[in-house]
């Protein structure tokens, strides 16, 4: 642009049309800005103009000096701040950055982008807690975002794809800032899109390590996909934020309950206790580490003080109520009624307290012998809990017949090479309430075994597999088994130990993976870990049935709270283990609890003689195990066998003729196996 043109035009227009020009060719916008200062050295547009361009054409320092000498001339104006703050950035003088940002910060502090540069320069400066204050205000600055309030509310609204594409416009006209990109993350998991929302909020932090909020709700993805290790790295930084705020110990605390590091749990809730006792939460929480640790007395006092605290909290009741050692009187169902007719009065009581106080009911009722109010109870929270749940009998029958049509014995035989051959795994499967928690305990007695807890590992992986035939990916289910290579399986069961090595702690060669649910995945754990041990733990199916449906669960095990369903699952599990009998025989070792009572050191000899150790008789003292132990009947297993839970299901065999229709020949003929589930 000639000087002439420059001189000839009002200075307004010249400088539009070279600011236009800055990112395509910043030195032609720079000879405009030095031929207006020429004539006019004092205006001020013109100089921010060539630092701009000086900035453009990576000239950082001459940028910086010719900016800052403009910042002692214009203090008040905030593109001036803002212009010599990237351009100190891009020189590395951070306490120049620094400076520029902290006035600018100050004169618009709704400006988000302000902040967040800000937390950069101070964590380039060593200030790591200034940053993370700094990252703190540009997220509540942005709460007052006009198109981010508009994604958000589409988001919430269910309107998914026009809450994704108001970001991607947002992007495109104004660039990335961190509460876009974790809002646009939050959308990916709505979506179904679990890694990609876990990829983007690690960007996030990446951009903003003081975001708070975005860590929080990481952390909460990286514990449903079960990655333990990378949460607690989070939940231990989030911890150490600058904001006191005790929900980040108790997000630290609930990782750490998941990891089995129950011990840190504690000290973490008695220490949120100790600065606040109000909160029944806390106290709730508190409750369930010490009853894993088997430290009963101090569990029951917990579960009191939640419930003293807020009598209506159903859940703190019905853990009281489920430590299977303490009875409840008539003073403790006199305030349960008293905290159901509570939640009666309320406009909308929360479902969960009233199904939990339900159970708490019926198990207070069956402590003091009385039947018929226990099933009533037990009815009505299973009422409650079933219509919460989604569990289709029909489909996990089909699910059964797949699994039974594809590992027959030829198709195992063919791939009996492949796999991981570690032998470390201890499979115990079966049904909830069947005993598995007494084998789980009598083995993790010996010397050479380690008791981890129920793994939900080999069913996600079993779930990334079936994703694939949903996907289209395979026509079916046995399609997709059959395409697995030898090395296919090797790296899986590979993967299932590397997984899971988190929970080992002690260096034991062996270890147990206790969920019952892996019954429906013993031919993938054949054809993945072909030297793993599996125990089939088995009880009588009334006895076992009826106790899993007057137990309420933490999670999954959807079928048990319908009398009808949970039969019908019985008898799918009785057909597929039947069917593994025959097409893979000795793949499974069977114990009968009822055997195991009445004769357990035959029992125990037998038991270890499958997996393969020698007899100790520690396994005989299994009680003396100070282990944690997280299931229902924890407290249980810490004392000697006994029979009185065997026939239990008698006193309600009146009202139980749905089950008994359902089982069928599975229950009169137990311990067999009626013909008609037998394979043909």
């Amino acid at each position: 642009m000639q000087s002439g043109n420059t001189r000839s035009r009002p200075a307004e227009t010249v400088l539009a049309a070279a600011t236009a020009q800055l990112a395509t060719d910043p030195a032609a916008a720079l000879a405009v800005a030095e031929d207006l200062l020429a004539s006019a050295p004092d205006l001020l547009p013109a100089q921010l103009l060539a630092g701009q361009a000086l900035r453009h054409l990576g000239q950082f320092d001459a940028a910086v000096a010719r900016l800052s000498a403009l910042a002692a001339l214009a203090p008040t104006v905030p593109a001036v701040r803002w212009e010599l703050a990237q351009a100190a950035v891009a020189a590395g003088q951070p306490e120049v950055a620094i400076t520029a940002l902290e006035q600018l910060t100050r004169q618009l502090p709704a400006v988000p982008g302000g902040w967040f540069l800000l937390a950069n320069q101070y964590r380039a400066a060593g200030r790591a807690r200034d940053g993370w204050l700094a990252d703190l205000k540009g997220v509540n600055a942005a709460t007052q975002d006009a198109e981010l309030v508009q994604a958000a509310l589409a988001m919430q609204q269910g309107k998914l794809d026009d809450a994704a594409a108001l970001l991607v416009a947002r992007r495109v006209r104004a660039g990335d800032d961190p509460p876009a990109s974790r809002l646009a993350a939050e959308i990916r998991w709505r979506q179904g899109d679990m890694p990609g929302a876990i990829a983007g909020l690690e960007a996030v932090l990446n951009q903003a390590p003081g975001y708070d909020m975005a860590r929080e709700f990481l952390i909460r993805l990286l514990v449903q996909s079960n990655r333990l290790p990378d949460a607690l790295v989070h939940a231990e930084l989030l911890a150490t934020s600058p904001v006191d705020n005790p929900g980040h110990d108790l997000i630290l605390a609930s990782v750490l309950v998941h990891l089995g590091e129950q011990g840190r749990a504690r000290d973490l809730y008695e220490g949120l206790l100790a600065r606040n006792p109000g909160q029944p939460q806390v106290w709730q929480n508190l409750g369930h580490v010490l009853k894993t640790l088997g430290e009963q007395a101090g569990a029951v006092t917990a579960y009191r003080e939640a419930v003293t605290r807020q009598p209506t909290l159903g859940e703190a009741w019905w853990s009281l109520a489920n430590l299977k050692t303490v009875k409840l009187g008539a003073a403790d169902i006199a305030a349960m009624e008293a905290a159901l007719a509570a939640l009666a009065g309320q406009e909308s009581p929360r479902a969960e307290d009233l199904f939990h106080m339900h159970f708490a009911l019926g198990k207070a009722h069956e402590d003091l012998g009385e039947s018929q109010a226990a099933f009533r109870h037990y009815t009505e929270g299973n009422r409650l809990r079933r219509a919460g749940i989604v569990h289709d009998a029909d489909a996990f029958s089909a699910e059964i017949d797949a699994a039974v049509s594809t590992f027959t014995a030829p198709f195992l035989a063919a791939r009996r090479d492949g796999g991981c051959p570690a032998p470390d795994p201890i499979f115990i499967v079966g049904l909830p309430r069947s005993g598995s928690t007494l084998i789980e305990q009598i083995l993790a007695s010996h010397s050479q075994v380690e008791g981890t807890m129920e793994l939900p590992d080999m069913m996600m992986i079993a779930s990334r597999l079936a994703a694939r035939v949903e996907a289209g990916e395979f026509a079916d289910f046995g399609s997709m088994m059959a395409a697995l290579t030898p090395t296919d399986r090797q790296r899986l069961g590979e993967e299932y130990l590397e997984r899971t090595r988190i929970h080992r702690k002690s260096g034991k060669p062996r270890f147990i993976d206790k969920m019952p649910n892996n019954w429906q995945h013993v031919g993938l754990i054949r054809l993945i870990l072909p030297n793993a041990t599996i125990i089939d733990a088995r009880r009588h199916p009334m006895g076992c049935c009826f106790s899993a449906w007057k137990q309420h669960f933490a999670r999954g095990q959807g079928f048990s709270y319908d009398l009808v369903d949970v039969g019908r699952y019985y008898r799918d599990y009785v057909r597929l283990m039947a069917h593994f009998d025959a097409a893979a025989p000795g793949a499974t070792t069977r114990v009968v609890y009822e055997e195991m009572v009445a004769d357990t050191e035959t029992q125990v000899r037998r038991l270890l003689s499958a997996v393969g150790l020698a007899y100790e008789p520690a396994c005989l003292e299994f009680w003396r195990n100070d282990r944690a132990v997280r299931t229902a009947s924890s407290e249980q297993v810490r004392q000697p066998i006994f029979t009185d839970g065997v026939d239990h299901w008698k006193a309600y065999a009146a009202w139980l003729g749905p089950l008994g229709e359902t089982l069928g020949d599975v229950a009169t003929l137990y311990p067999a196996v009626p013909a008609s589930l037998s394979p043909i």
